[in-house]
């Protein structure tokens, strides 16, 4: 007994025919459930029987039963197309055709052709250019470029499948419908009106070869044919069904791309130096991990050498994108950008999270788009900003924290019915950007009612608490914090003003009232040493805690100062960055925790304490961002130093070999890490970047006049008042 396991893409209610590659004998199984691999067994040394009884079991009426309408047309016209090119062919051919024999590693499709044969009847071409098109519309094509198969958890793609039976039947009607379209001359193809690939969708795929090269067939057209048979290819594929889930798994080294040459780069980018150099190779170890471990997917696990999907949108390699281009990783961004093109997939029956997607999509492909000029990128962001738009579709105006991309159905998160603040407040950024750049309205006008509608609403020394809900517009007032789920309503705040080139005072108007709410509410000093920090406030009670993520602020302060605001802000700014950098200085491993308590009584110890819940850290970049800002403001060198210490940290503590960078649990302990098997896509998107940034030299690399990042470190140009870019 042998076993052969042969992968199919079987459809609900077909019937699923393996052949084994020479074995007599073949079974056929009926399934109702898609499977990725079926293992099927054969009787290799039995004896063909060929009694009524026998046939019954694996003849040709079975087999005739087993194909579906379509295949039961194409193989009569196939049948028929045969026997008429027998008697027509047959006083033509005069010893044109040469002697063909496949070797084990050739394909089929590589067949030579002389220049003698015979047309093609322009019906039966007509007909299967038709049925070929509907079997690509039930049938859509996905993954990635051809290449070597993988094997995917849980899958097999291996082998050939053929052999007797009916196997030789289907094979010998994909065969002769190859040869009959393939058998034409020049002027055949001329005829037909065969396009060249730039016809083809983008997406296309070619059937992964099995080995060897195209044979040696010595004709005086082969150059021009091969050139067409590339282009039936696609066809073929679409008719035999395609590729094998999974192919989107595949690392670029499998699918046989990486060598291209890479985009044209502004040599204004790049490393200068070796400090930006340490950067460039700490992200290019991390971009090397998840293209190989988890390429095309949100996020990569960098311990179990796996990935995980979030939204499914590739989050890591578009929030990696701008980053790569400022870096002058020009090879890695045309590759991640033939992703962009050819696999992501926007409008998917998944639900995702408006803000999220927003910072973190959204606002890539806009910053990719305007640093690079390539109009695929903007494409995108049209497509997702339009799959994004349902979700402001609420009573209030406000934003449904989740929508559908596929349905566009909104709702609010699953925990419970109010979104959060930030989320609601810092998406206007990246959808004003889409309206200044398309020049369609619809996309701004969706977020100005938002921050309309909160500018209405009554507040607390300008200082807004975490919650809203979206039905009914209401803040819920109990917590105010400038940490997770209000902490960049106040950072888009100013950067709208910005945005617009300080043409719009609403936003800078409400932005000065919450630095003053913040100061007086939120601002306090720690004992023994009195380093500022920002608390939180809950239900009227002061709390001496502190996220990492409200390390923002400093470098927000500082900007607004660059801008024109007043000097206090500055100093506040420095005041906190300090703070922030205590919160990694202080730790055994010199990286932050998630949150940190301040003692505020008189006769304490130790400023900062730490407890057992907040050790971990995230690869979070807002202590570098302020730093980053501070140092183009101020030019004092001690922020770059500062970051210089933190980026060691990071090599030191969170670099796992292979395996890019890791999450760890504790930062107060250098002997137990405690990695978390997650490297966030911000990491490659702003931490990395700012570090990058803050070691350049030349303060015109994206210079503070001409951008304004988002939230998540994505660039977008500062426009005029009309949405012009500013020259």
């Amino acid at each position: 007994m042998q076993s052969l396991e042969a992968n199919t893409l079987s459809r609900e209610g077909t019937k699923i025919l393996l052949f084994g590659q020479s074995h007599p004998c073949t079974k056929m199984y009926d399934t109702k459930e898609k499977r990725d691999f079926i293992s099927v067994t054969f009787e290799g040394d039995s004896e063909y029987n060929n009694s009524k009884d026998r046939r019954r079991l694996t003849g040709l009426r079975r087999c005739w039963n087993g194909l579906s309408r379509l295949q039961k047309r194409l193989v009569l016209a196939v049948l028929l197309i045969g026997g008429l090119s027998v008697v027509y062919i047959t006083p033509h051919m005069k010893g044109t055709l040469p002697d063909i024999k496949f070797s084990q590693n050739q394909r089929e499709d590589d067949l030579g052709m002389d220049e003698d044969i015979v047309n093609i009847d322009p019906n039966f071409k007509k007909r299967a250019e038709e049925e070929i098109k509907k079997m690509k519309q039930r049938h859509p094509k996905k993954g990635p470029p051809a290449g070597g198969m993988r094997q995917s958890e849980g899958k097999q793609s291996e082998g050939k499948v053929g052999g007797g039976g009916m196997g030789e039947v289907v094979e010998d009607m994909q065969q002769q419908m190859e040869e009959e379209i393939n058998k034409r001359n020049q002027e055949n193809i001329q005829r037909l009106g065969l396009g060249g690939k730039d016809e083809v969708p983008d997406a296309q795929l070619e059937l992964p070869q099995d080995g060897g090269g195209p044979i040696n067939i010595e004709s005086d057209q082969q150059a021009q044919v091969e050139k067409a048979v590339m282009e039936i290819d696609d066809d073929r594929e679409a008719f035999i069904g395609g590729v094998s889930e999974g192919e989107n798994d595949k690392s670029p080294e499998e699918k046989g791309i990486g060598e291209e040459e890479g985009v044209d780069i502004d040599p204004m980018y790049g490393p200068k130096n070796d400090r930006q150099q340490a950067v460039v190779d700490a992200f290019l170890h991390a971009w090397n991990a998840y293209r190989k471990h988890a390429w095309g997917k949100d996020e990569l696990k960098p311990i179990s050498k796996k990935s995980s999907d979030w939204f499914n949108l590739g989050l890591t390699l578009v929030d990696a994108l701008d980053t790569m281009y400022i870096m002058g990783l020009s090879k890695e961004f045309k590759e991640a950008r033939d992703w962009v093109a050819n696999e992501m997939v926007i409008q998917q029956p998944k639900d995702v999270n408006l803000f999220e997607t927003t910072i973190r999509v959204l606002g890539g492909l806009l910053s990719a788009y305007h640093l690079s000029q390539d109009r695929i990128f903007l494409d995108k962001a049209i497509e997702l900003g339009d799959g994004l738009l349902p979700a402001f579709n609420s009573p209030s105006g406000v934003p449904f924290s989740d929508v559908n991309l596929k349905t566009g159905k909104a709702h609010p998160p699953k925990w419970g019915p109010d979104s959060s603040v930030a989320e609601v407040t810092s998406i206007q950024i990246e959808f004003r950007d889409l309206t200044f750049t398309t020049g369609n309205q619809k996309y701004k006008e969706a977020v100005d009612r938002v921050m309309e509608h909160l500018h209405k609403l009554e507040k607390k020394d300008g200082l807004v608490p975490t919650f809203i809900n979206a039905k009914t517009g209401k803040l819920k007032e109990y917590h105010y914090t400038l940490g997770a789920r209000a902490d960049s309503y106040y950072e888009y705040l100013l950067k709208q003003w910005l945005q617009t080139d300080k043409s719009e005072d609403v936003f800078k108007k409400d932005y000065l009232e919450a630095v003053e709410g913040i100061k007086k509410v939120l601002i306090h000093q720690s004992e023994p040493n009195k380093l500022t920090f920002v608390g939180e406030s809950v239900r009227g009670q002061f709390k001496p805690k502190m996220d990492e993520l409200a390390c923002f602020f400093g470098g927000t302060l500082g900007l607004g100062f660059y801008n024109g605001l007043p000097e206090s802000h500055l100093e506040l700014g420095q005041e906190l960055v300090h703070t922030c950098y205590q919160m990694y200085a202080q730790m055994a491993t010199y990286l932050a925790p998630e949150i940190v308590y301040f003692n505020i009584l008189p006769g304490s110890k130790d400023d900062i304490i730490v407890k057992p819940a907040d050790k971990h850290n995230l690869l979070r970049p807002e202590s570098l961002e302020s730093m980053f800002y501070l140092y183009r403001i101020t030019g004092d060198n001690y922020y770059r130093e500062w970051a210089w210490k933190i980026f060691q940290a990071f090599e030191k503590y969170t670099k796992v070999k292979d395996g890019g960078y890791s999450c760890i649990g504790d930062v107060t302990n250098p002997g137990s890490r405690k990695f978390r098997d997650k490297m966030e896509s911000f990491f490659l998107g702003e931490t990395l970047k700012y570090l990058f940034l803050i070691f350049s030299d030349d303060s015109s690399v994206i210079s503070l006049d001409k951008y304004v990042f988002n939230t998540e470190a994505h660039p977008l140009p500062i426009r005029t008042a009309n949405g012009e870019i500013l020259p």
